[in-house]
C-alpha cells in the first residue's frame, strides 16, 4: 500500500513538478499561443514553490521500497537547482519574444528537465537514477534545439543528442555489470557486495556516462560547441540547475553506492578532474565567443569540483556544495551579461562587443566585473572562498598533486577572466546595447550583489552545507 506522507517526504517537489507539467500540457492544448508568455512566469512559480516544499521535507525520507531516498544534502542542491531553473526561465521570456518564437512548450521543457533533475537527486537505485537521467536529457536535447530554423540550434541540437546517447549507452552498460556482478541495482546492496574486477569495469563505465553530464574531460566534447550554437537562455539553464544536479548526484552515488573501493575511483577522479581543468583552462585562453569561453570554463570548473569528490565524502560533501552554489550563482549573473549584448540586428557574442563597457553602462560594467571575479576565484568575491573550501578539503586528503593543477589551471584561468576585464573597463567603447528586459538586469545585479554578501557572510552559508552533508561522516 502507497505511503502518502513517505512519499510526499521523499519526492514531493517532483510530484508538483510532474503535476504541473501535465496540466501546462492540458492547458497549451486548449489555450495555445494564449497560454505562450502566461506559461514562463506559472513555471517559475512552480519551480519555486518546487524549492519551498523541498525547504519544507529538509530531511527527507524513503519511499517507493528504497526505490528513492533523499536526505539534506541531495536536497540542498534540489533547492538550488529549482531556484536557478526558475530565474533562468524568467531571464529567458524577453528573449524568445524578441526572436518571435516564445512558445509555452518551452517552460514545459525545463519543468520536466527539473522533473529528471529531481528524481536523480532523489535516486538510491541505479534503475531511477538512470529513469532520471533519461528524463533530463531527452528534454534537454529539444531545448539545446528549440530555435528549430537555426542551423546553429540545430547543429548544436543534433551533436548533444548523438554524443548524449553515446553517453548513455555507455552508462547503462555499466549499470548492466554493476547489476551482473552484484546481483542488485540497490545503492545499498551494491556497497555491501564484494569487489572484483567487474564490478569495477562496471563502476568505470558508469564514471565515463556521469562524466558526459557534468561535461567532464573528456567526455567534454559536446559543450563549447553546444553553448555556442544552443539560445542564451537555454544554455543559461544547461550552465546551472543541471551541472548542480548532476555534479552532487555524481558525488552522492560514488559516496553511496562504491564507499568500499574509494581508493580506486580516487584515482579515476583524479585524472578526470586534472583533464578538465588542464583542457578547460588553455582551450577558453584561445576563445573569442563569450559563450565558448564560458562553456570552456564550466569544463574547468567541473575540474575544480571534481578535487572535492576526488577528496572523499568526509572532506569533499560540504565543499562540494559550497563550490557548485558559488559558481552557479556567479554563472546565472555572466549568462544575464550574455543576454544583454543586443544591438540593431540581434544578439552579439564575440568578447570585443564588450569593449568600453563602463563608459556606455557603468553598472553592468561593476556587476559583470564582480561575477566575473567571482567564477575567475579572485579575492573579494565569494568564488574565491568557495575555491578556499576546495583546497582545503583536497588538501586534508591528501591530494597535493591534484591541488598543483587545481592552482596552476586557476593562474590560466586568470588570463582569459582579466582579458574580458580589460576589454571593459580600458578599450574605447563599443557601440552601446539595446535596453533589456528588467528580469534580466535584475538577475545580473542581483547575482553580481549575492557573491559579494556572501563572501561577506560566508560563515553561516559553509555551516549550512556542513549541516548537509552530516549524513557523509561516520
Amino acid at each position: 500500500m502507497l505511503d502518502f506522507q513517505a512519499m510526499i517526504s521523499a519526492i514531493g517537489p517532483e510530484l508538483l513538478l510532474a503535476l504541473a507539467g501535465l496540466c501546462g500540457v492540458l492547458a497549451g492544448a486548449i489555450m495555445g499561443d494564449k497560454f505562450n508568455g502566461l506559461s514562463f512566469k506559472l513555471g517559475a512559480g512552480t519551480l519555486v514553490l518546487a524549492a519551498l516544499v523541498v525547504l519544507m521535507n529538509w530531511d527527507g525520507g524513503d519511499a517507493f521500497g528504497g526505490l528513492v531516498s533523499t536526505g539534506p544534502f541531495v536536497n540542498f542542491a534540489k533547492f538550488v537547482s529549482f531556484l536557478a531553473g526558475a530565474v533562468t526561465l524568467l531571464m529567458g521570456e524577453s528573449f524568445f519574444k524578441r526572436h518571435g518564437t516564445i512558445r509555452y512548450e518551452y517552460p514545459l521543457l525545463v519543468i520536466f528537465a527539473s522533473l529528471g533533475m529531481g528524481i536523480i537527486l532523489s535516486a538510491s537505485n541505479l534503475m531511477t537514477l538512470y529513469m532520471g537521467i533519461e528524463t533530463l536529457s531527452l528534454s534537454s536535447y529539444v531545448l539545446a534545439s528549440f530555435h528549430r530554423d537555426s542551423i546553429r540550434s540545430s547543429e548544436a541540437g543534433l551533436k548533444y543528442f548523438v554524443l548524449g546517447a553515446l553517453a548513455s549507452g555507455i552508462l547503462l552498460y555499466g549499470i548492466s555489470l554493476v547489476y551482473g556482478f552484484t546481483g542488485s541495482t540497490s545503492y545499498a546492496d551494491i556497497a555491501g557486495a564484494e569487489s572484483g574486477i567487474g564490478l569495477l569495469f562496471g563502476m568505470v563505465l558508469m564514471i565515463s556516462g556521469m562524466a558526459f553530464k557534468v561535461s567532464a574531460a573528456p567526455m567534454h566534447v559536446w559543450t563549447p560547441d553546444v553553448y555556442e550554437g544552443a539560445p542564451s537562455p537555454v544554455v543559461a539553464f544547461f550552465a546551472t540547475a543541471p551541472k548542480m544536479a548532476s555534479m552532487v548526484v555524481f558525488a552522492n552515488l560514488l559516496f553511496t553506492a562504491f564507499p568500499t573501493v574509494f581508493e580506486d575511483w580516487q584515482m579515476i577522479i583524479a585524472i578526470i578532474a586534472t583533464l578538465s581543468m588542464l583542457i578547460g583552462a588553455f582551450g577558453a585562453l584561445i576563445q573569442t565567443n563569450l559563450k565558448r569561453l564560458l562553456g570552456y570554463s564550466s569544463i574547468a570548473n567541473m575540474g575544480y569540483a571534481l578535487v572535492a569528490v576526488a577528496s572523499g565524502a568526509e572532506y569533499g560533501a560540504a565543499a562540494l556544495l559550497v563550490f557548485m552554489t558559488t559558481y552557479v550563482l556567479a554563472s546565472i549573473g555572466l549568462f544575464g551579461g550574455v543576454l544583454s549584448m543586443r544591438r540593431e540586428g540581434g544578439m552579439v557574442e564575440s568578447i570585443d562587443e564588450l569593449a568600453g563597457l563602463v563608459r556606455r553602462r557603468t553598472g553592468l560594467a561593476v556587476a559583470l566585473t564582480i561575477l566575473v571575479i567571482s567564477v575567475a576565484g579572485f579575492p573579494l568575491a565569494v568564488g574565491f572562498l568557495g575555491k578556499l573550501v576546495l583546497f582545503e578539503a583536497g588538501w586534508n586528503a591528501g591530494l597535493l598533486p591534484l591541488l598543483i593543477v587545481l592552482v596552476l589551471s586557476s593562474v590560466l584561468a586568470f588570463g582569459y577572466y582579466l582579458r574580458i576585464i580589460l576589454i571593459m573597463w580600458v578599450k574605447e567603447p563599443a557601440e552601446r546595447f539595446q535596453p533589456v528586459d528588467a528580469t534580466v538586469s535584475w538577475a545580473v545585479y542581483a547575482s553580481a550583489a549575492g557573491c559579494v554578501v556572501l563572501f561577506v557572510f560566508i560563515s553561516p552559508f559553509i555551516d549550512w552545507a556542513t549541516r548537509a552533508s552530516a549524513g557523509f561522516i561516520q
